[in-house]
This record gives structure tokens, sequence and C-alpha cells, in this order.
């Protein structure tokens, strides 16, 4: 019998000897590769016909999610486990999006007990099914319902806020009119379920300031994150640097 062939998209080491042992107990051969990163995952991935991955989601040069899509891209059958220690809804929420349709995958927690993670990891690259962890499953669900579910739109105004722009510099990086952004931030907030009445208090005169409630609502929520918002920052930085050019007198 064939050994099979499994890709393992893992920077941290222990993380890796910790799968490598949980492959080690199959009565199947199993080679395993290991990637460091996203980016090397993806050369991997693509050199291979069908190939079996086990991704971490938080990675350096590429994230799991990033390198879920290019590699479906060219691979749609490629059957893919996330392993991840976070359950955040802006994983969940990016993921929905790049699954190609009848595609088998997973989504295990690092937290779940060892005897899950392995049964997991079988029912996916194995069985051919797809296993998603329960706790995900509850934030799949909120992120799908039509009342707490973030549009494209909302949640790029969150994360324009969560970098700190005014008004009027997502007016110019979004190519909105301030009223466009006062309509967008509305949206997000009735969304993030905050109302400037909820947080109005009488005695001292004063209402929260909502962008900043916004964030922090999202932060709990886990629609944004900070290993996250630093890609954000970067892609900001670069716009940034372009609009300063493009707008300095000659």
């Amino acid at each position: 019998m064939e050994s099979l062939e499994i890709l393992i998209a893992e920077d941290n080491p222990k993380d890796f000897e910790f799968l490598e042992q949980v492959l080690a107990e199959w009565e199947e051969e199993v080679k395993i590769t290991r990637a460091p990163n996203g980016k090397v995952a993806l050369e991997m991935g693509l050199e291979r016909s069908n190939p079996l991955v086990i991704s971490d989601i938080q990675m350096p040069e590429m994230n799991g999610i990033d390198f879920a899509r290019s590699l479906w891209e060219k691979q749609p059958e490629a059957r893919i486990v996330f392993w991840s220690q976070f359950k955040d809804e802006m994983y969940v929420r990016a993921l929905a999006k790049v699954v190609p349709p009848e595609t088998v995958y997973g989504y295990i927690l690092k937290s779940s007990a060892r005897d899950r993670i392995a049964s997991a990891i079988r029912t996916v690259l194995l069985e051919e099914q797809c296993w998603i962890a329960p706790e995900v499953r509850k934030v799949q669900g909120r992120a799908g319902h039509s009342l707490t579910a973030l549009s494209d739109i909302e949640y790029e105004a969150l994360l324009d806020i969560s970098l700190g722009l005014t008004d009027n510099l997502i007016a110019q990086r979004r190519y909105l009119s301030r009223r466009g952004v006062q309509s967008r931030l509305n949206s997000l907030y009735n969304k993030l379920g905050l109302d400037q009445e909820q947080f109005h208090c009488k005695k001292v005169g004063d209402s929260f300031n909502l962008r900043n409630r916004a964030v922090a609502v999202s932060l709990a929520r886990g629609l944004i994150n900070a290993f996250e918002m630093e890609r954000e920052e970067k892609d900001f930085q670069l716009w940034f640097k372009r609009f300063q050019q493009s707008n300095t007198p000659k």
C-alpha cells in the first residue's frame, strides 16, 4: 500500500512535533513534509496532485486563509484541515469566501483533546468528509446570520476605524463622500448592536465614543485581532504613501 503524503504548514516547531506524533499513531504509513510558512506551503502544495494538508492559520509570509485560497484556485480538490488556537469570526468569515463548492475541509482548535484532533484529521484527509469544531460552528452561525453578519463594506468601515482613520481619510481611501462614510459607520454600529441612546448617561450628560466602542465589541467578538491588524496597517501605509505623493504640489 502506498504511503499517504501529508503536508503540514506550521511555523511552530512544537506544534509540528505534536502533529507528527498524532500521525505516527495511524495504522497507515504516512510521509510528512513540513512547510514553515504559508508561502512555502503553497509552493509545495502546487507540486502535488490532490494534496492533503494540515495548516495553521496564523503564519508568517502568508496566512492559512490566503494559502488555502491560492492553493484551491489551482487545486480545488485539495483537502485541508485548518488547525488553530483561534476561532475568531474574522477567520471564519474569510474562510467562507474561499472554500470552493463541494470541497472537503476541516477546522479544529489546537486546544481540543488529542483524540478529537486525530479524529478530525482522519475524517477530512482519509474519509473525505468535512469536520468543523462545535465551537467554530457557533461562530459560523453568527457570521452567516443576516442580522449580525457584517457586509464587505461594513467590514471595511470597521478596519478603517480600527486603524484610527478620520472620516475624511476614509472618504479618500474608499472614494466616498463624508455622508457615504457616515452611512457605512451607522450600518456597522447597527450590526454590532450599538446605539447612541443606549450608551447615553443622563446623569453625566455624555455618551460613549461609538467608534471606540465598535472596536472594543469587535475585538471581543473576534472580528479583528492584533495579528491581522498588522497586515492591515501595512496595506494602509502603502496606500497612504501613494496618497501623500499624489497630493504633494509639484
